[in-house]
């Protein structure tokens, strides 16, 4: 198990909003064979992954002797801070979660590499959807710095575009609210590089849209690379709000 796939780092990337004010987490995960992925999660799926972690590391989670106790506590605030679907409190409620989750990943290699914390990192059904729910509204964190430029602003157009193409389709809206559809290796040029992993790009027809950086790979090979490899995401601060058609 030595040599077994396991996350090494977490980043919490955006709130995603449901009609119905329901809330998800979405994160950036960084694995032990340089992959990326994006995974979302609820509050009640951080319940039942972190009563099993106690179930199953009784000793790392300080239930036979509190100094053994190597597991970080689940944010006691976080059921409140969803309530209504309240935006505020439920970016709060993402900095508190990737601080648990990032605190996991140093508890030990016991706990860090165990089937229990890879499986809730690894990809659901619902995260390898091309689209969100309709109505879906994403939100992403407030930079510490604001970036160069609002999303659309003639300040991004100077920046000098890079082609990347699509690993497999995927649809959102555009900076103008219309819907935007990529396909499975079409050339996108991206525009601007958001430390939060969703970056602006552009298509053929001149649509600029914010997009997951995961979905994205080099054109061609560079450096001695045998290929073109997916481009992942470093940071969790952003600013850009959008919806699902």
């Amino acid at each position: 198990m030595a040599g077994a796939r396991h996350p090494v780092c977490v980043s919490g990337a955006a709130l995603v909003q449901t009609e119905r004010l329901q809330q998800t987490f979405a994160f950036s995960v960084c694995w032990s064979d340089d992959s990326d992925s994006f995974v979302r999660r609820s509050w009640e799926d951080f319940r039942r992954f972190h009563k099993t972690l106690k179930e199953t590391f009784p000793v790392e989670a300080g239930l036979l002797r509190r100094s053994d106790r190597v597991l970080p506590k689940l944010p006691a605030d976080a059921p409140w801070l969803v309530l209504r679907g309240r935006t505020s409190r439920g970016l709060a409620c993402l900095q508190l979660l990737e601080a648990y989750l990032r605190a996991l990943l140093v508890a030990g290699e016991r706990v860090s590499r165990s089937p229990v914390l890879t499986g809730f990192f690894a990809p659901q059904p619902w995260d390898l959807e091309p689209m969100l729910p309709p109505g879906s509204q994403v939100i992403l964190p407030t930079p510490q710095e604001p970036p160069p430029g609002l999303p659309g602003s003639p300040a991004i157009r100077t920046l000098e575009a890079q082609s990347l193409r699509c690993l497999q389709p995927f649809s959102t809206q555009d900076t103008r609210g219309q819907p935007f559809h990529a396909q499975a290796q079409e050339a996108l040029d991206v525009l601007l590089r958001h430390p939060s992993g969703w970056w602006l790009v552009a298509n053929k027809d001149q649509q600029t849209a914010w997009f997951p950086a995961p979905y994205l790979e080099e054109a061609a090979p560079h450096q001695g690379q045998d290929g073109g490899q997916p481009l992942g995401i470093s940071g969790s601060e952003a600013a850009p709000v959008f919806s699902q058609p």
